[in-house]
């Protein structure tokens, strides 16, 4: 779904400023390689049940990271998408994803809630359908590049993108 995480993460802040957790702000994504389990925030979107369920587990502090989309981000993927030299109908394809992000540039990508709990992490995590659907195609991008290029630049996509 197309969702406004500005909103919502003002609506969090609000929630969490009335509420008896200490907030501690990460960046989204910085929980990666950890021991996480997430909910399943398409079956059960609503933010509050999970804070009830980190309050009834007696955590005391809880994590919000959220990320926004940068320009640079776009312009590596344009960049990659024109290195490729793609025939005209597959890069316009791609052109067409690619832009659809810049109209998003500076709004968050990210948000996510998480607390820790018997050595794991326990994360609410939500990406508007633009992002995951820019992901993708970054995804996509990396899959046409050829393997053992020897173009100098290395897996630039790669380890930069993550769905985090």
């Amino acid at each position: 779904m197309d969702l406004n995480l500005e909103t919502l993460k003002d609506e969090i802040l609000r929630y969490l400023d009335g509420s008896e957790f200490a907030v501690f702000r990460n960046h989204a994504g910085s929980l990666e390689g950890l021991p996480m389990v997430t909910w399943d925030s398409d079956r059960f979107p609503d933010y509050r049940m999970f804070l009830e369920a980190a309050r009834k587990a007696g955590v005391k502090m809880v994590c919000l990271g959220t990320r926004e989309i940068g320009e640079d981000e776009v312009d590596e993927a344009m960049d990659e998408l024109d290195a490729l030299g793609l025939p005209r109908d597959e890069y316009r394809e791609f052109e067409k994803r690619l832009k659809n992000a810049r109209r998003y540039v500076g709004v968050t990508c990210s948000l996510e809630l998480a607390f820790d709990f018997n050595n794991h992490f326990y994360v609410y995590e939500l990406q508007p359908d633009w992002y995951e659907d820019f992901l993708d195609a970054i995804e996509e991008l990396s899959a046409l590049i050829p393997v053992g290029d020897d173009s100098g630049e290395s897996d630039s996509l790669g380890g930069f993108y993550s769905n985090n």
